[in-house]
């Protein structure tokens, strides 16, 4: 029997978990499990429950190779455990199909060049913010308010307006109030 799995990171993307159903349907999937969440998550319901209902000779079917998870090391326990189980995997976006010699390296190949991507990526975000901090840059969210306007939320609230009124003038949270309050929310 062949079993669908389907995972989308963000509730946004409704559209891409569409997809990847109707692939996994097409693929001739009897059953199909999802998950809105992040692939860091270990406990992912859908997953489970997909692992749960599989059988000896049943494949697990996913659109996407990535959609097992995020590490490598996260991806190879499902495999691992898929294997041990007698279940085959196959991955529609890179045909792969570990119920093959092939496919079983094919696949630990793919993992190990995913995992070296996502470490380059977090190697360039960290040079990247090195630099920005280098040059005198603030890195992250810019400041929700201006120098005046944090001038301005001090004098509201000095003079006796709440902090839920002064945040709701300003557009801004209550928390962001307070951080103005407490001198954290400057933008320098």
């Amino acid at each position: 029997m062949l079993i669908g799995y389907a995972r989308v990171s963000t509730r946004d993307q409704e559209g891409s978990l569409a997809g990847q159903e109707a692939a996994l349907s097409d693929a001739g999937c009897e059953k199909v499990f999802h998950d809105r969440l992040s692939g860091a998550k270990a406990d992912r319901p859908g997953l489970q429950a997909a692992l749960d209902y599989a059988r000896d000779d049943d494949t697990l079917v996913v659109a996407r190779l990535d959609r097992l998870g995020r590490s490598l090391p996260d991806a190879l326990r499902t495999v691992q455990d898929l294997t041990e189980r007698g279940i085959g995997l196959k991955a529609l976006d890179v045909e792969l199909d570990t119920s093959t010699a092939a496919g079983r390296l094919m696949l630990n190949m793919l993992l190990v060049l995913a995992d070296w991507e996502r470490d380059l990526l977090r190697e360039r975000t960290r040079e990247g913010v090195a630099r920005a901090r280098a040059a005198g840059k603030r890195p992250g969210p810019r400041p929700k308010l201006s120098d005046e306007q944090i001038s301005a939320v001090r004098a509201a609230v000095a003079g006796g307006e709440t902090v839920s009124a002064v945040a709701r003038s300003f557009g801004v949270s209550r928390q962001t109030v307070y951080k103005a309050l407490n001198g954290a929310g400057s933008a320098t």
